[in-house]
């Protein structure tokens, strides 16, 4: 759905007409979403600024316009990334989309059991934990639940990361819109299998325990160091998810 709203060409009839019913809810739906991957190119160009050259994304979907590895590899070759999700259809065609990069590949895996994701040979054989290395979390963690532990969650993949790790992060909030993130959950409940939990900004900030949040800090996704060919509106607010980047701290 998520390649659906971007104008992709990797998605299905179920995913459009999610999308429509989405749309439906929100008409800024598909804004939103394109704002959501500006924010992923802007993150990944300034962690590559940084020194990173390794990134691990969960709950990645296919690959799809403005993916991490075009981003990161156009402006530093040989930049290394795994990809990580759990829809059999969405690693099929991932793996098939990444076959011939050496750089890059996919794991069918769980965020849920972060365990199996940081023990795959996949990881293994691309990412060097002694080596700077960044975890991206967009718009995955809203789709654990409480119950789920999504604190823990973050905690194991950030134990993991080396003194030089970092975590950039998106996720939907329920506090400006509280009745059209009611309504998306409800979507998600009713088509998806995984429902979807808006949060609070301060339950988004608190994901970030243990890390040290660049400026702006936590901020609505059109405000995170937004460059001159990027959309921000009047009411950035409007675009109900929050993002930010953060540094692991000693």
């Amino acid at each position: 759905m998520y390649d659906a709203m971007l104008g992709g060409q990797h998605n299905f009839a179920i995913d459009r007409e999610a999308l429509a019913a989405f749309t439906a809810i929100d008409p800024q739906v598909r804004m939103l979403a394109r704002a959501n991957r500006a924010f992923l190119g802007r993150a990944v160009r300034f962690l590559l600024e940084a020194g990173v050259r390794q990134f691990i994304d969960l709950g990645s979907g296919i690959p799809t316009q403005g993916n991490v590895h075009e981003v990161a590899q156009a402006v530093s070759p040989g930049a290394r990334v795994v990809y990580v999700d759990n829809d059999p259809v969405a690693v099929a065609h991932s793996a098939s989309l990444l076959a011939d990069n050496p750089d890059a590949d996919i794991v069918n895996a769980d965020i849920r059991r972060p365990a199996d994701i940081l023990s795959a040979p996949q990881v293994r054989g691309l990412i060097d934990f002694d080596q700077p290395l960044a975890v991206l979390m967009i718009t995955i963690l809203h789709f654990v639940s409480p119950e789920e532990n999504p604190a823990g969650i973050v905690a194991a993949f950030r134990d993991a990361l080396p003194g030089e790790g970092w975590l950039a992060m998106t996720h939907a909030t329920n506090q400006d819109r509280p009745r059209t993130a009611a309504a998306v959950g409800q979507l998600y409940r009713s088509r998806a299998s995984s429902p979807v939990t808006a949060r609070s900004r301060d339950e988004i900030l608190g994901f970030f325990d243990g890390f040290r949040l660049v400026e702006p800090g936590l901020v609505h996704v059109p405000l995170w160091r937004p460059g001159p060919e990027d959309h921000v509106p009047d009411d950035p607010s409007e675009y109900w998810v929050y993002a930010g980047v953060g540094r692991r701290t000693p």
